[in-house]
């Protein structure tokens, strides 16, 4: 691994976070560049996801587009399910930002799968919580209701205000159900 590449990716973070989002492009393609020529394809690929996030925020949406897609095929064609799970979360973002709801919900939704299915249930909730919203934009009440639920529902250390909101969407049910 090389320490140029860590420190352009640590330049890029520091840039992101301070709101320098042209400076964070700058390092982070350079950091993607040298991870690269030392052949580390799935750093490459995390800088490529970075880059996409960059865009996006920039509404440089064919380009965040295409950073993500080149990160997802890149992730796909080493194995690495997390990381492609995560660049897909990112991918329907910003089709949710392009106002393609449908297309946004459907890759959040194959996000979700990949996270349920690999037992990451910190980034599984995350992406739930994202698809709930925007079922919820879309006037899909009970739909963003049970996608929210069973966010929280696959949390296994859920934090107290989570385990209340458990609860509380628990009412109904009880309700319903005569108990």
């Amino acid at each position: 691994m090389s320490e140029s590449a860590e420190a352009l990716k640590e330049q890029g973070m520091n840039a992101y976070l301070n709101g320098s989002y042209s400076d964070a492009r700058t390092a982070f393609e350079a950091a993607r560049q040298a991870y690269m020529a030392a052949g580390d394809r799935a750093n490459a690929g995390e800088m490529l996801n970075n880059l996409g996030v960059i865009y996006r925020l920039e509404a440089r949406w064919d380009e965040a587009q295409a950073a993500f897609e080149q990160a997802q095929a890149l992730f796909g064609e080493l194995g690495d399910r997390n990381r492609e799970a995560q660049v897909l979360g990112n991918l329907g973002g910003l089709y949710a930002s392009r106002g393609q709801r449908d297309l946004a919900m459907t890759t959040l939704q194959a996000a979700a799968d990949i996270f349920a299915e690999l037992g990451d249930s910190p980034h599984y909730n995350e992406t739930l919580q994202a698809l709930s919203a925007l079922q919820m934009r879309q006037g899909r009440v009970a739909q963003a209701l049970a996608t929210y639920q069973a966010g929280l529902n696959a949390l296994e250390r859920p934090t107290l205000a989570q385990r209340a909101l458990r609860r509380l969407f628990a009412i109904p049910l009880r309700l319903a159900a005569g108990r």
